[in-house]
């Protein structure tokens, strides 16, 4: 497959909600090739998730995935999730504060508030329609992507910008 470009911080793409993905598109060649060459981007970058308007694609498309990541060490296992048109229907009014880094903002970690857990609905790439339920890291990696669908990026949701950091400084003072 293609590993894609990654856009940056900047790029108005990032700042624009993006566009649902007609049920009868999902199942197109077009699209498992992208769903593909997503995967591989992410695979590449070492992230734990991306949505498509990080390689400039304004779709409601995002992919997850956490197995022994070098940017997250020692956070739990996640088997690789495809959302398509994903919301969430439900959260936790408990919030945790916990760091966060973008593939889109290079080399930044800041600590961002987010629910405890969520209920998402999306469908996934055969285009079956999912329920489910995440907690901790997971649910924070969703909110992560289901905000970058939004046009948001998690400096937005940062309640002051004190912890922003970047990455040699967050290894060397915070972790």
């Amino acid at each position: 497959m293609a590993v894609l470009k990654v856009t940056k911080l900047g790029n108005p793409v990032l700042r624009k909600p993006c566009e649902a993905i007609p049920k009868e598109a999902i199942g197109s060649t077009e699209l498992q090739r992208f769903i593909r060459d997503m995967i591989d981007t992410m695979h590449e970058e070492d992230g734990v998730g991306i949505a498509a308007n990080q390689v400039g694609s304004s779709k409601q498309l995002a992919v997850i995935e956490v197995s022994d990541n070098r940017r997250y060490p020692g956070k739990p296992h996640i088997p690789l999730t495809v959302l398509i048109n994903p919301r969430i229907v439900g959260a936790s009014k408990k919030l945790i504060e916990d760091w966060e880094g973008c593939l889109s903002v290079n080399d930044m970690r800041g600590r961002v508030p987010r629910a405890e857990w969520v209920d998402v609905e999306a469908f996934n790439q055969k285009g079956e329609r999912m329920k489910f339920h995440a907690e901790g890291f997971f649910a924070r990696v969703l909110q992560h992507e289901c905000d970058h669908l939004a046009g948001k990026v998690y400096l937005d949701r940062m309640p002051h910008l004190t912890t922003l950091s970047h990455l040699p400084e967050f290894v060397r003072f915070w972790q």
